[in-house]
Parts: C-alpha cells; structure tokens; sequence
C-alpha cells in the first residue's frame, strides 16, 4: 500500500488534525505538514553514488506517511566533502542513479527533495586531502583545523556548482532543492560574523555576509526556472560568540524570499556551539519560538525543527500558526512509520527517540548511522522482520530492554512468547537510567514496550523468578536469557564497609547517604549519579583512574553533563585510583603519590559483570537456549537491544 493511500483510509484524530492538511511549497503540494529533516546518514557509497542500502532507508520513511522526504548533505563539489562517501551530484554520472532513487521515493506516494551541502570549513583534510576553505581563515573548533580564505574567483565557482547540482537535481527528479546554510556549514560561515572576517563585498556588514547565500539562490533560479521550489535551511541562531542573532535571520530570511525562495526551513546552532542543541537538556520543542519569529516577517511557508518529537506537538505548532510545516528528524529514524501512526492515532505504539545522541555519534565516527533503539536504522536492505515458519513457544527471562526487545520481535514473527520477570516491573536497569536529571524520556521506551507486547499478546510474568525446575514445567521451544547484570565489587580493602555503597542502589533508592560522597568511577553511570546526588545538595568528588571521565558516553550527551557538573562545583580527579577505603575516607593513588579523600559515603561505579548462572545451568538442561544483553557482556543498551534483535529473527 502506497504512503498516501494509507493516510487517505480515515480520518485523523481531531489532537492531529492541522498535521495531516494539504500544503503547498510554491508550487509543490504536500499530502500533509510533515517533512523528513534532511540529516547526514551516512549510507552512500564511498565514490558518492547511492546503492541499495541508501534507498532502503528513506524508501521505507516515505512508505510511513511523511509527505516529503528530504535528502540530507549532497555534495555539490566533490572537491570538499563533509565525510567519506558524502552523496554528490557535482557531474552528470550521478544522475542515473538519483533517477532511479527519487522514481521510488514518488511510488511511495511522497515528495522528494535535495539539500546541498557544502562543509566549509568542516570538510576534513585527512578526507579531502586538500585544505579546507571558509569565508576567513578562523580556526574551528569542530574540527581543530584552519581553513583556507576563498577568493572572489573560488566564490563564484561554487556558486555555479550549486547552480549545477540543482540543475541536475531536477534532472534527476527531484521535486526541489534546499540549500543548507545551518549548522556551521559554508553558508552560515558566510553569514555569521564569527566566522567571516573579510574586508570585501562578501564581509563586513549583513547585506555583504549574505551575498554568496543570495548571488547561489539567484543562480539557481536561472538555471531550474523561477517555480522551480527552492528552500532555504537556516540557523535562527548560531549561538556561537559574536555569531548570528534571530534578528539578522529576520533579514536574511525576508532577503530570501524577495529573491525567490519558496519556503525557510528553521533550525538552530551549530555543531560547534557550547550549548545542547538536540540533547534531553533541550525540552520537546524548544527551539519553536525561532520559527514563529521568522513566520512573523516573511510570508512564504515556515518549516519548524528540533525536538518535535510528539505528534500532537508537532499539530500544535500548525494549529497556533507558529509555523507552516514540522521537519521530523531522527523520532523518523526510530521509527519510519511515525506519521502513519500518528494518522491512526497510535501515539503510544511510536517506538519513541530517547534523544541519546548516539546517531551523531555514528556520523561523527565516520559510520553509517545507527539508532539506539532501532536495530533496523540504517540496516533496512539487510535485517526484515518476516513471519516465521513455524510458530513457536518462547520463553523470555528478564524484561530489561534486552528481554523486551527480543519478546517484541519473536511474537512480531507470530511466536507465542511468554515474558517473566523476577521484580514487579518491566524495564530493568533501564528504569534506574532514567532517574538522573534529564533522562525522564528513558522511560518511554519502556512504556512502548509495554503497550506492543500487551497488543500482541505477549504472557508477561511479573515477580516470577525462573530456575531450571520452573523451566521444565512451562511449555517452550526456545528460551531467551536477558537477565542482565550486577554491579561489580572492586577488590580493594574496605569495599564492604557499611557506609559503602553502588551508583545501583543510590539511583534505586534503596541507599542512604550523607552530605560529602565520594564516587568511584568516572563513567557515564558514575557522572550521571554525581549529577542526581549534586541535584539534591550533595557535596561530590568523582574519583577516576583514566585520564579522562565519560568516555564510555556519546560526546553530545557527555559536554552538557560535564558542563553542569562543574557549574554545580563537582570535583573529578582523574589518573587517581582509589586502592582502599578506610572509615570515611578513600585512599587514592595519583602519579604514585596517596591521598586520603573525606567521605561521609563512598560510591561504586566501575563497571557491570553478567549475571549469567540462569544461562548456564539452562544451557546445559535445555536445546534451544539463546543469552542476550548484559548477561552475556555488560555493553551499551544499544547493543543489548541490537543483539536481542538479531536472536529473535533468526529462530
């Protein structure tokens, strides 16, 4: 069934009725308000052409409802390029496969468009092997390297490289073009005044600043014809200092559209701006008011972004007018059937984004894009989830997101699964993980779960604890171990005195504490518990034996706790190793010389170790046993949720 022919078999709810309205971009009209935000994926191939992986990705988001699906970072030079393998269309050998891609994004029933992107400064040399070029030769902070300042002749060159690509993108199919001057690529270096340092027409004042964005939009109008649509992706506010205000986006958005542009798609900050800009710190749309603004002064339609996560969020924002059409990023790479959900009014089935940041984290690293909580992103031409041959009876023990995650998937195969859990809850350590500031939206998983496995009618056991014998009188063909992990007890002299204590039962309640803790461990757990017990007044030092902490988290989650964990005045002591605990204080070593740290509470945060004597006693009674998550190795819930996947399609 075709995208639009699944939106078009009832009516929306009336809580998401302004979502699914006709709109129109010039001339472009659009099934309903929702665009798939243009993101680097990192799914091409590394000559920039796109093969099956690449289309498998946004095929199955356009077969999920979005009315326009808008592909994201296409290099128009392939001279500089933003990561390896960025997609191009800078030469006519790139259009026959583009031809091929935007025919089955159209059969799906949704629109397509390309951004184009040009990294500026942010192109990597070791990628390029050439210097990178900017508007001023200012260092960034992104990539710690100094570009080359372009020169009146290079300007003007790659102007018409995007006049090119556009023109080919049309060519190509496609049903417009944006043009990204976010994020701190080369057009926003242009405009912002952090970055641009020249002394001719292209710096100094706005109307200079602006001119390459505007002398581009003017060339590719010539060459795709005036009702050619053409959008503009712009940070409201680069928050960078000295940089862009939203007073200077007014202007420049209104310059945009008395030259042409049918529609500017708000975003905010760059990827080098000392402040969250996607992470759980920012509230679900947070950054709203940046598009109402801009709506205020132009009349062209106004596209919102960042932190739309809800449905009926998004539908207040068309509803009150404060923008034109919402562009859904990465709650569309969690789940691709996001709008058709949202059409039925299936709000609690939409696997939610937990906004962990871990699809940057995959980009930054120079992979493909991987989600968190959807083993599939990125991964759709390879794993399917296909009705089983033969239905069988599956025991899953342990309802961490490993256990959920595998009972979800074995009975979306037609399995009948039965789901026990030893504790009166489901969601594991994964509950203790959403109690520390900010992480709240951790427990929406748990809830999606919870409402999939009751539909598909899942037998959930709570407060059953499962040995051998109890094993053998359940029914079952295979049984899945997800009974996680504990966590570790350092061997070092005084671990067990009484007023010691882990990060478990500290986030869990069952610990108490006195007002000066010392934490052991620097990970992300022992950050995150130093952040929830400074929360509540504490004096905290974190003690770490690396010479750096929170290296096992994803860097866009980690600089904003670090920063608020100095703001709140927490001490971190790194290259110190705590080798005793004598009364209230931990005896630590540093560069060899000891010191003695006060501490009315010491807590445990140095790692996890499996839980795995169920598994192996099973193992060993039983065919047919599979162990996932933690009990096999204490990993990321990412992996644990991976590999909980990859068991329960293959049985």
């Amino acid at each position: 069934m075709r995208g639009d022919e699944i939106l078009m078999s009832s009516r929306p709810p009336i809580e998401v009725q302004h979502l699914f309205k006709i709109g129109k971009i010039g001339e472009l009209e659009l099934k309903n308000r929702i665009i798939m935000a243009p993101m680097l994926i990192g799914l091409s191939e590394l000559d920039g052409t796109i093969g099956e992986r690449f289309t498998r990705f946004y095929v199955e988001r356009a077969e999920g409802g979005a009315a326009l699906i808008a592909v994201g970072g296409i290099c128009p030079d392939d001279r500089y390029r933003s990561h390896p393998g960025q997609p191009s269309l800078d030469g006519d050998k790139y259009i026959p496969g583009w031809k091929k891609f935007t025919n089955e994004i159209k059969e799906r029933g949704a629109k397509v468009t390309v951004q184009l992107l040009h990294p500026g400064r942010y192109a990597l040399s070791i990628i390029t092997g050439r210097q990178p070029v900017a508007p001023s030769p200012i260092p960034s902070k992104f990539t710690g390297e100094t570009p080359k300042e372009l020169t009146i002749e290079e300007i003007i060159e790659i102007e018409e490289k995007f006049a090119e690509a556009a023109k080919r993108a049309k060519l190509a199919g496609f049903d417009g073009v944006e043009l990204c001057a976010s994020a701190g690529y080369l057009f926003s270096q242009f405009l912002s005044p952090a970055t641009n340092k020249r002394s001719d027409k292209y710096g100094g004042p706005l109307e200079n600043r602006m001119r390459f964005l505007i002398e581009t939009v003017e060339k590719i109008k010539s060459v795709t014809g005036e009702k050619y649509p053409l959008i503009v992706r712009l940070s409201a506010e680069d928050y960078m200092p000295g940089g862009t205000t939203i007073e200077e986006t007014k202007i420049v958005a209104k310059s945009l559209e008395n030259v042409g542009v049918d529609a500017i798609n708000i975003t905010t900050g760059w990827h080098e701006s000392p402040r969250p800009l996607i992470t759980r710190e920012v509230p679900p749309g947070g950054f709203i008011h940046l598009a109402e603004a801009i709506k205020k002064v132009i009349s062209i339609p106004v596209i919102a972004s960042n932190r739309i996560k809800y449905p009926q969020l998004a539908n207040k924002v068309i509803k009150e007018g404060k923008a034109d059409f919402v562009a859904i990023g990465r709650p569309l790479i969690v789940d691709p059937l996001w709008p058709q959900k949202a059409y039925e009014g299936r709000y609690n089935e939409i696997r939610p984004c937990i906004a962990c940041g871990h699809c940057l984290e995959s980009l930054f690293s120079g992979n493909a894009i991987e989600c968190t909580v959807n083993p599939r992103a990125g991964k759709e031409s390879e794993y399917n989830v296909e009705r089983a041959e033969r239905s069988k009876n599956i025991l899953v023990i342990g309802g961490g997101p490993a256990g959920l995650e595998a009972a979800l998937t074995a009975s979306s195969r037609g399995h009948n699964v039965t789901l026990c859990e030893k504790t009166g809850d489901l969601g594991g350590q994964f509950r203790l993980a959403a109690i520390p500031p900010y992480k709240e939206e951790l427990t929406e998983l748990i809830k999606y779960y919870e409402t999939m496995l009751m539909k598909l009618n899942v037998k959930i056991k709570l407060n059953t604890e499962i040995t051998s014998d109890v094993a053998r009188k359940l029914a079952h063909d295979v049984i899945i171990v997800a009974t996680g992990s504990e966590p570790l007890i350092p061997n070092i002299p005084g671990v067990h005195q009484e007023n010691v204590t882990t990060a478990h039962d500290v986030l869990s309640g069952k610990a108490t504490y006195g007002n000066k803790i010392a934490i052991i461990g620097g990970g992300g757990v022992g950050l995150e518990t130093a952040d929830y017990l400074s929360e509540k007044g504490k004096d905290v030092i974190v003690i770490e034996m690396l010479g750096k902490v929170g290296l096992d988290m994803e860097r866009t989650t980690r600089w904003p706790l670090l920063k608020r964990l100095q703001a709140k005045n927490v001490k971190i002591l790194t290259n110190t190793k705590a080798v005793a605990i004598e009364g209230n204080y931990v005896v630590a070593k540093c560069n060899e010389h000891k010191k003695r740290i006060s501490a009315d509470t010491i807590v445990l945060a140095v790692g996890a170790v499996p839980k795995n004597e169920l598994y192996e006693k099973l193992k060993d009674d039983f065919k047919n046993v599979y162990a996932v998550g933690d009990c096999v190795k204490p990993q990321r819930v990412r992996q644990a949720i991976a590999a909980a996947f990859k068991t329960a399609i293959k049985i």
